[in-house]
């Protein structure tokens, strides 16, 4: 068993698995599209090279320049917000303070 915070979060997000993100994606009522996995695999290969969550800019601009979506498709892909939704999904820990810059 995966340990996740009281929220749904992974605790260590080494734990993630991309059973966990059809199960965290399910739990937010979203459907997993290429997009979705885009985005995912993006904010694990960053956590992986950084050890820190991406900021959702940082996101922004990958899902731009890999696809040609304007800034707004990251926010149609997860609707109830990139920490709510795509932080979760990805397996990045629960942020204490997060700049949506």
């Amino acid at each position: 068993m995966t340990a996740t915070d009281a929220e749904g979060y992974l605790v260590d997000p080494a734990d993630w698995t991309e059973d966990f993100a059809r199960s965290a994606a399910q739990a937010e009522a979203i459907e997993l599209t290429a997009d979705h996995w885009r985005v995912v695999a993006f904010m694990r290969a960053w956590q992986e090279e950084k050890q820190v969550a991406p900021d959702v800019r940082h996101v922004m601009k990958h899902l731009t320049e890999a696809t040609g979506a304007g800034r707004n498709r990251l926010f149609e892909l997860f609707p109830y917000g990139y920490v709510q939704q795509a932080c979760k999904i990805a397996g990045m820990k629960r942020p204490r303070a997060w700049s949506t810059g």
